[in-house]
């Protein structure tokens, strides 16, 4: 079986992101790049998955300019086989990625896809289920455990009142939530390595056509409101006096 992971290229979650200041976006020159950590998961389940045996091969692909090629490189250090890089100089919006990769499950035919279930620069949540039902096949989101069966597998899913576990037929899209797994720690040799391994491009017109307009745009970016600063108390009589005085307490 072939699992395709998509993933995509984010400022550090480690970084403190500070907007432009006309307001027109995020800064990023001189900032940490890295792969978006839901998508790190789905990579470290997917190569879990083949060195359990059920599994023979690993592609990673993503959607992006030629910087992406450095996380891409990043995952198959981790242990992806290969990697394929759909190039745009263009922000993707998730219907189009959906789209996109699509055209590379037609292409790779694989049994298993994983994504991560959002992406932290945008958290739209929308690609794995739209990419789902695209491809009219099966999926489990919000996923915290894998286990296979006869059947295909059997996956546990977060959800608002605890945990759920349902079983999909394969092939079928999955995507990842933080208690799945832990990554794996990418060592010098192994980045070494991964520079032999084989990253095909393709240009993203050749899979999809861009659309010449956004049908959501982003007009305006703000920073956070700082918080007030707290106020510290002697007593509880003296908390209760307060929050009376505020109209928080009758």
């Amino acid at each position: 079986m072939k699992i395709l992971v998509a993933i995509k290229r984010v400022v550090d979650y480690n970084v403190r992101v500070q907007v432009k200041p006309d307001g027109s976006g995020v800064a990023t020159d001189g900032v940490k790049m890295s792969i978006n950590p839901f998508d790190e998961i789905a990579v470290e389940e997917a190569l879990r998955i083949k060195e359990q045996g059920k599994a023979d091969e690993v592609v990673v692909v993503t959607i992006g300019g030629d910087e992406s090629q450095q996380q891409l490189r990043t995952a198959m250090a981790m242990g992806a086989d290969r990697a394929i890089l759909v190039n745009t100089d263009q922000a993707v919006q998730p219907l189009q990625a959906a789209q996109v990769l699509l055209k590379v499950i037609e292409k790779e035919q694989p049994g298993l896809v994983i994504t991560g279930k959002q992406a932290i620069d945008d958290d739209n949540n929308q690609t794995p289920q739209m990419l789902a039902t695209l491809w009219n096949r099966p999926q489990a989101t919000f996923v915290s455990e894998i286990e296979f069966t006869d059947k295909g597998l059997q996956a546990t899913r977060e959800v608002d009142a605890g945990l759920e576990t349902i079983e999909v037929a394969l092939p079928a899209v999955i995507s990842t939530d933080l208690r799945l797994n832990q990554p794996r720690f990418v060592k010098l040799p192994d980045i070494m390595k991964a520079k032999k391994k084989p990253l095909e491009t393709l240009a993203i017109d050749e899979l999809a056509p861009q659309r010449s307009g956004h049908r959501i745009k982003a007009t305006q970016y703000e920073p956070p409101q700082p918080r007030q600063k707290g106020v510290m108390v002697e007593s509880v009589d003296e908390l209760v006096t307060m929050l009376k005085d505020k109209g928080l307490l009758s």
